[in-house]
């Protein structure tokens, strides 16, 4: 065992490193800049002259929006009622992405922005803050959500949990996700906002209803309060306490962010609130056939198979939505700034064995060194790649939200059916 700690311990010391010298090239502003010039759509003249910009798009209002995930929502929504200015490109890390000046430019001259919340762009927050200073109307995606503290999410998988015609069970509506995301009949019952469809998927003001609130993700009153700071309790000593902000790998959280989202643009000087609300009804539809699909992936998995183990904290609300269970992260947080120790690596790769688990999550774009490693350790398992925290290429299998989550449900029925 300390022969196998110290290999663990110099990888580390090794992925540290390279880890910091990549990091050091994302303050860049050339690497970066190319996404501010893609999102401008209909910008012929470039960024910096107003008066061809406003040529170009007829004095559309411009949103900006910190990540790719939530560029691609936005952008379902508004159509082109706006031009939309995604800052973080396909494959950054949104813990340490850091924004070039442009892009800095971009976010405090933005009509509207929209951030994930949470903190979980860690290297933007001050320009964040600097923006709403400034007076940008901003609105962070996870308003109005009940989120899950880390270490939660995931479910003891040895119970019985028969999904219905809605793809989720009344034992999972009652026990696993009352009623945030899943009411009695349709599974996804939300209060008005406007935002209907034919199956009755309405939402309030905030994406949620008071009873989504309460019973949805429910971990007890004592972990979770209404409306402010969402107080959480800590039962299972987990050292990383705060909200988990990887909300939006549940099609049914993302349905109610969009709901806020749609709210908040409605108020957009430019933008034509029925077009939006008839857009953001059927994106939710969309989302609610997505979630069915993913039940049923996730039904076609074995229940004692139904564990996680992953790069770093990420997928908490699939598993609460789902019944999966969370056995292990390489990085035993929701930030990839974080470390871990050897000690750590060698526990999980024990676990792992223990578990007899046939796979492990890693991400599309991280490295996999640490994965790998312990891959080597344990003997006999796959190391499957996820789209995480962001969205792949054009034309690959995860260039949308609605295809990430469908390919990375795929991939993990797949990995441990």
């Amino acid at each position: 065992m300390s022969r196998r700690l110290l290999r663990l311990l110099a990888l580390v010391f090794a992925v540290t490193l390279v880890a910091a010298a990549c990091g050091s090239d994302s303050d860049d502003g050339d690497a970066t800049s190319d996404t501010v010039a893609a999102g401008q759509e209909g910008d012929s003249g470039g960024g910096s002259d107003d008066s061809d910009s406003s040529d170009a798009t007829g004095d559309r209002p411009t949103i900006a929006v910190t990540t790719n995930i939530l560029g691609d929502v936005v952008t379902e929504l508004v159509g082109d009622q706006a031009d939309i200015v995604t800052i973080m490109p396909v494959g950054a890390d949104p813990h340490d992405f850091q924004a070039s000046a442009q892009e800095v430019d971009a976010m405090l001259s933005a009509d509207a922005l929209i951030t994930n919340g949470a903190s979980f762009e860690e290297g933007l927050l001050d320009v964040i803050d600097n923006a709403t200073d400034e007076g940008v109307p901003t609105h962070e995606a996870t308003e109005g959500l009940v989120l899950l503290e880390f270490g939660e999410g995931g479910h003891d998988h040895g119970d019985e949990h028969d999904h219905d015609e809605e793809g989720h069970s009344d034992e999972e509506k009652d026990e696993d996700h009352d009623e945030e995301g899943h009411s009695d009949e349709e599974g996804h019952d939300h209060d008005e906002e406007g935002h209907s469809d034919e199956e009755g998927h309405d939402h309030d003001e905030e994406g949620h209803s008071d009873e989504e609130k309460d019973e949805d993700h429910d971990h007890g009153d004592e972990e979770h309060s209404d409306e402010e700071g969402h107080d959480h309790g800590d039962e299972d000593g987990h050292d990383h306490s705060g909200d988990d902000p990887h909300f939006f790998t549940s099609p049914v959280m993302m349905a109610g962010a969009v709901g806020g989202i749609a709210e908040f643009l409605g108020g957009v000087d430019g933008i034509d609130a029925a077009a939006l609300d008839a857009a953001a009804a059927d994106y939710i539809a969309e989302l609610e056939a997505l979630d069915a699909q993913v039940a049923e992936l996730a039904e076609s998995i074995p229940e004692g198979n139904r564990v996680l183990i992953t790069n770093h904290e990420v997928f908490a609300y699939f598993a609460a939505d789902y019944d999966f269970e969370v056995v292990g992260t390489v990085i035993p947080s929701g930030s990839t700034t974080d470390g871990t120790s050897a000690g750590e690596l060698a526990e999980l790769a024990e676990t792992i064995a223990d578990e007899g688990v046939p796979a492990i999550f890693s991400d599309v774009t991280a490295s996999t060194d640490l994965i790998d490693t312990l891959a080597d350790e344990v003997g006999d398992i796959a190391v499957v790649e996820l789209y995480t925290e962001s969205l792949g290429e054009d034309g690959s299998d995860g260039a949308t939200y609605i295809t990430m989550v469908l390919t990375n449900a795929q991939r993990i029925a797949e990995a441990l059916a």
